[in-house]
């Protein structure tokens, strides 16, 4: 390098220091501006600082948050994989054990009917290998692969009274004969059974309640089911006819057995007649059908096996159309007609129905005995009520008597109407 362009690099080096000294004088006129200028500028960037690492905080967390997500659904989605290749998988047939061959192989029945040897699993207990065990077979191979635990059939449960109902004897009237026959076949024998030890007889297995509707036979049971502790169970008649074969047989063994396991216990069997009519030579399949139930019910009531400490009541307003079998003492010890109400009991269940109504003093319950002959019990609930209704309508204080005559006229009218007779001539 030259002395000519080694001077003139120098001098352009000076001419630009001078400029930048001029720049900085320009900006910054003394230390405590620039000190001041350093200090606002430091408190920015650690603003900025500490916004961003507020920001980086979010973002981790909502990182983290996304992932717990992923691992959620990720779960999920493998918890539905499996519950879908669980519902892929091949059904398995029902069957019961009739015997027990050896601890690895069983003699089954399954639900189509045929009887197999099957081999059974090796991871099933020997113990719950019982004859009369249900259990699972493989669709393919028979193998027992599961063995089902027993359970009360859910139709059965139902059919047990938890709650028992508000009715008392008190509140039947005219039934007193009837009420004691009952407290003699069926609280007596659970409540004081010494009683019969001492004396040396075996106490009524059963009773059977017959009279036209509406005179308190159901009232009778629901009194039963409130007095005593002992399991109750209620079954209407129809429920006991199936649409398959046997099944009707079977529900019925079913409720005899859950009433000898929750013994002391009572069955009502409500409507008798619709299951235990009187068997006739020429019958469809349906008629087979409920006459299998009926035999398996006379077999439970009386039959080779014990019955234990269970007590049945029926009822029924037809007893003409029972079979005989059914009606034989050892099954029904005792036969119990609830009539109709005479004049004494008339009066008594009119008060009994008024008992929580407001009515006023001049209610002549001996005239409104009279007027209602022939009436059962249900009629007279069912006149005590349209006297209140018709209270309501002309918004009383209270029933009056000429409430319950128009009451009596209403409601009776239009019950014999049906029959064709008319008895406005006791309203002359």
């Amino acid at each position: 390098m030259s002395e000519t362009t080694y001077r003139e690099k120098k001098r352009n080096n000076y001419d630009m220091t001078n400029v930048g000294s001029d720049y900085n004088q320009v900006e910054v006129n003394s230390d405590e501006e620039f000190s001041k200028y350093m200090l606002d500028r430091m408190k920015q960037l650690e603003a900025r600082n500490n916004f961003l690492r507020e920001q980086c905080d979010q973002i981790k967390s909502e990182k983290r948050f996304v992932e717990n997500q992923k691992l959620k659904y990720e779960r999920e989605i493998r918890k539905m994989q499996s519950e879908i290749d669980r519902l892929k998988t091949a059904p398995l047939i029902i069957g019961t054990i009739l015997d027990v061959v050896d601890h690895d192989k069983v003699l089954i029945r399954s639900t189509t009917g045929p009887q197999f040897m099957v081999n059974v699993s090796q991871y099933i207990d020997d113990g719950a290998l019982v004859v009369g065990a249900k259990v699972a077979l493989n669709q393919h191979t028979l193998a027992v692969v599961e063995v089902i635990p027993p359970t009360e059939e859910l139709m059965v449960s139902a059919m047990e009274i938890v709650e028992s109902p508000e009715v008392d004897y008190d509140q039947i009237g005219g039934l007193d004969e009837q009420i004691q026959e009952l407290v003699e076949s069926v609280e007596l024998p659970l409540t004081k059974p010494e009683t019969f030890k001492r004396i040396g007889i075996t106490p009524p297995k059963g009773i059977l309640l017959h009279g036209p509707p509406g005179t308190g036979k159901t009232m009778l049971a629901k009194a039963v089911a409130n007095r005593t502790d002992a399991t109750f169970i209620r079954v209407v008649g129809s429920e006991l006819v199936q649409k398959y074969i046997g099944d009707g047989a079977k529900l019925v063994r079913d409720i005899f057995e859950m009433a000898r396991k929750k013994a002391p216990s009572i069955i009502f069997i409500d409507e008798l007649d619709a299951i235990a009519s009187i068997r006739l030579n020429e019958s469809s399949g349906a008629d087979r059908e409920v006459q299998r139930t009926l035999m398996q019910l006379l077999s439970e009531m009386d039959g080779f096996d014990s019955r234990g400490d269970v007590r049945i009541i029926a009822a029924t307003n037809r007893p003409d159309a029972l079979d005989p079998a059914i009606l034989r003492p050892g099954r029904f010890d005792r036969v119990v007609k609830v009539p109709m109400p005479n004049i004494e009991a008339r009066e008594h269940i009119i008060k009994i129905h008024v008992k929580n109504m407001t009515i006023s003093d001049d209610i002549d319950f001996r005239r409104l005995a009279k007027l209602t002959e022939g009436s059962s019990g249900a009629d007279l609930k069912a006149i005590a009520t349209e006297a209140g209704m018709l209270a309501v309508r002309a918004d009383k204080l209270s029933v009056e008597m000429n409430d319950f005559l128009d009451a009596v006229e209403k409601v009776l009218k239009s019950i014999h109407s049906s029959e064709g007779t008319h008895p406005e001539a006791m309203f002359v």
